[in-house]
């Protein structure tokens, strides 16, 4: 087993700093390794199954950037504990100069407060990495060095997004991208339709399982057949799905009978995907056919049992509707889940292997859901962003983003009791404000990458049952929150 040591100044309180025990590490390829963190206060000690050079990331205080994940550089094991501030900020550093001769090579323009904040950052972290005999000293002037190299990276994410979309532009007036959002389990309110079809040129219909038919034998498909009609009405791009969500409340409860018995399991799974995707053949020609696939869940499926379950409901698909169009969901695409112990494959492998298999997935769908747990997404800066959206664009398929970002983290009776939000991880408290504002970082640099085919947002109001505590673009009162005035902006702007 490996260990790596990394010391920080004395914490008053482990219960200030909560996220530490969420540490992980990865290796060359990304790829987040089994975990186990210990902190005694000062120390915190990560074991691994190798000992092989990794990275360490952690969430980790910044001014003006509340609690981002933050990643080291590769760091061989060692005896001597390193200083984890500095090494914080040399990831960071290298991260920044990286992108910068990625720019560079593109013939992109650096914005001018870019080189002072880089060269900052730079000062700072030699301050920093000259004393670490004192970890106080080097971890304060390290803290100097992060805060100037995380806005180094926000100025170099807002200007590839700024010039690669004036290019996207050159070739579109208006660009192809879908924006869309998932229909609650009903059609909005008269109210609210003009909203919803003045913001979005497309729609999720939530086709699934659970809500389709509770109880076994007894499938109630009035409320979608209801939102099919009214999208087709508003000439509405539909996306169905997802039709099997193997999240832990995903799939009828009576279905938990079968979980001994696989081959009947799939069974009952093909003949729903069958059912539905001949039902709405010809309306609907794209198909969220499952979620949450790569993190599991749902009874006691695993890795290999929710590979060959995909797999097979994708054979059945296309066999039912051969033009349409087929996409898995991809949850937490970071892998930071993987850190549990529970997963043998990254997110990324596991979407590489039914890519491979040849059975004609024409997109990933990959959500993105900040400031959830368990399910959900640590804050990012944008450079994390786009360098994640990167390598995801190695698989050389189309992709489609969901996000969802709450706007309090108050409880949300409305809610799926099995997330509750994080405290004080983004920028600002969380609040409607702030989710307009992280979209508005967020969107630009999405719809600038040809890869993204759509952008969707992962629930409309939080008047209606849903899965993201506060996420929604309604609130419970029914008051639109400003996001939803943002998305109509940009969609007149930058959209068909």
């Amino acid at each position: 087993m490996g260990v790596m040591r990394f010391v920080v100044p004395q914490c008053e309180s482990l219960s200030d700093w909560p996220e530490v025990f969420r540490a992980y590490s990865s290796g060359l390829d990304r790829s987040v390794w089994p975990t186990r963190v210990e902190f005694d206060g000062q120390t915190i000690v990560c074991r691994r199954q190798n000992s092989e050079s990794s990275r360490m990331h952690v969430a980790w205080p910044v001014q003006d950037f509340g609690r981002p994940m933050l990643a080291t550089a590769m760091l061989p094991e060692r005896e001597t504990p390193y200083v984890l501030a500095v090494e914080l900020a040399r990831g960071k550093i290298v991260q920044v100069r990286n992108l910068r001769a990625e720019l560079t090579q593109a013939d992109l323009t650096l914005p001018p407060e870019y080189h002072q904040r880089y060269a900052q950052a730079h000062r700072e972290f030699g301050h920093a990495a000259s004393c670490q005999d004192d970890v106080a000293k080097a971890t304060e002037a390290a803290n100097r060095a992060i805060y100037h190299a995380c806005h180094a990276a926000e100025l170099l994410a807002r200007a590839y997004s700024q010039q690669f979309l004036e290019s996207r532009h050159q070739q579109y007036d208006q660009l192809p991208t879908s924006l869309g959002c998932r229909l609650d389990n009903q059609i909005p309110e008269p109210p609210e339709q003009e909203l919803f079809c003045s913001a979005f040129n497309s729609a999720a219909v939530p086709i699934e399982w659970q809500l389709v038919e509770p109880i076994e034998g007894q499938a109630d498909w009035t409320a979608f057949d209801a939102q099919v009609d009214w999208c087709m009405e508003n000439r509405l791009v539909m996306r169905g799905g997802p039709l099997i969500d193997l999240s832990p409340r995903g799939l009828p409860k009576w279905l938990w009978e079968w979980e001994q018995d696989f081959w009947n399991l799939q069974s009952f799974v093909c003949d729903f995907v069958e059912t539905a995707v001949s039902r709405y053949i010809g309306k609907i020609r794209i198909w969220e056919l499952a979620a949450c696939a790569n993190s599991g869940g749902a009874l006691v499926l695993n890795e290999e049992q929710r590979l060959t379950l995909v797999a097979k409901t994708l054979e059945v698909a296309r066999h039912i509707d051969e033009e349409a169009r087929f996409v898995i969901r991809i949850d937490q695409p970071w892998g930071e889940y993987q850190a549990r112990g529970q997963h043998r494959l990254s997110p990324l492998h596991f979407a590489d292997a039914l890519v491979r298999a040849g059975l004609g997935l024409s997109a990933l769908n990959l959500e993105i859901a900040i400031g959830y747990r368990p399910r959900g997404t640590p804050s990012r800066d944008l450079l994390d962003f786009s360098s994640m959206i990167d390598r995801w664009c190695a698989l050389g398929i189309p992709l489609h983003i969901t996000l969802a970002f709450p706007t309090s983290d108050q409880p949300d009776p409305l809610a799926d009791s099995d997330l509750e939000v994080d405290r004080s991880a983004w920028k600002q408290p969380w609040s409607p404000s702030a989710q307009a504002q992280w979209f508005d970082m967020l969107l630009p640099l999405l719809i600038a990458k040809p890869a993204v085919a759509a952008v969707y947002w992962a629930q409309f109001s939080d008047a209606t049952p849903h899965t993201f505590p506060h996420s929604g673009l309604i609130g419970p009162d029914g008051i639109a929150k400003p996001t939803l005035q943002h998305m109509i902006d940009y969609r007149r702007k930058h959209l068909k």
